[in-house]
């Protein structure tokens, strides 16, 4: 069925596929992103795969994984889509510099981001939390680098989503080239919810953008707060530079 040789060709589809990865952090809005990426016809995921990509190669283990877990043989997508929140994912960072690869970048701001990580990991302390934010963040700034291209990279927060949405629609369809814009509404897929996969909270169920957030009654200290924002804000300006902003 497959062409070993290209890793985005496989036999009797006459285009070759495109790899969309989302590059973010935990609890950044990351599976709203998601859903109202693979809404679009043109797109195929379903969440966070936990891939290890050591090779281009291995972007057929991603294919072949989506379609089996979506059961969706119609194989006439234009883009692969992956979300990785996590650094030792990429063994190899080359082929984020492949015209074949697209990659939108998402941040959200830490003081709703370190809560929501407590939140679904209790037995954690916020000096946990604050490390992998911090670093996660520094780990954005070395791919968008790597990357330094605007025509493959997009920059978008998950507060633009939720307050300038139309916005980052136009955005996402410009930068991918779809034939098909975006919308406040999305399919809700089987694995929607599902913990390991992104969100499970009953918010991602809803099949639209909720505005409002949930009421968490976490507190993160002030010394905590200033070092998050301080990593956001380099974060920030960096891809701002080097991928393409709305």
């Amino acid at each position: 069925m497959d062409t070993p040789k290209d890793p985005y060709k496989i036999l009797f589809r006459p285009q070759p596929y495109q790899v969309l990865f989302i590059l973010s952090h935990m609890r950044s809005g990351s599976s709203l992103l998601t859903h109202i990426l693979n809404s679009n016809p043109e797109i195929i995921g379903f969440g966070e795969t936990h891939l290890v990509y050591e090779s281009e190669q291995d972007f057929k283990t991603l294919m072949f994984q989506l379609y089996w877990r979506l059961k969706d043989l119609n194989m006439n997508h234009k883009y692969i889509l992956d979300k990785v929140l996590h650094d030792q994912k990429f063994l190899d960072h080359s082929f984020l510099q492949s015209d074949a690869v697209k990659t939108i970048f998402l941040l959200r701001e830490p003081q709703r981001t370190l809560a929501s990580i407590l939140d679904i990991k209790p037995h954690q302390n916020e000096q946990h939390a604050l490390g992998y934010y911090t670093g996660r963040l520094a780990t954005l700034e070395s791919y968008a680098r790597l990357i330094n291209s605007q025509e493959k990279s997009l920059f978008i927060t998950h507060d633009q989503v939720l307050n300038q949405s139309q916005l980052v629609f136009n955005s996402l369809q410009s930068h991918l080239d779809t034939k098909t814009g975006f919308s406040e509404e999305y399919r809700v897929l089987k694995t929607t919810g599902t913990r390991g996969i992104g969100d499970s909270s009953e918010n991602i169920k809803a099949g639209k953008i909720i505005k409002q957030a949930r009421k968490l009654n976490i507190e993160i200290s002030d010394a905590v707060l200033t070092q998050a924002q301080k990593a956001y804000d380099r974060c920030y300006e960096t891809l701002s530079h080097y991928c393409h902003c709305i």
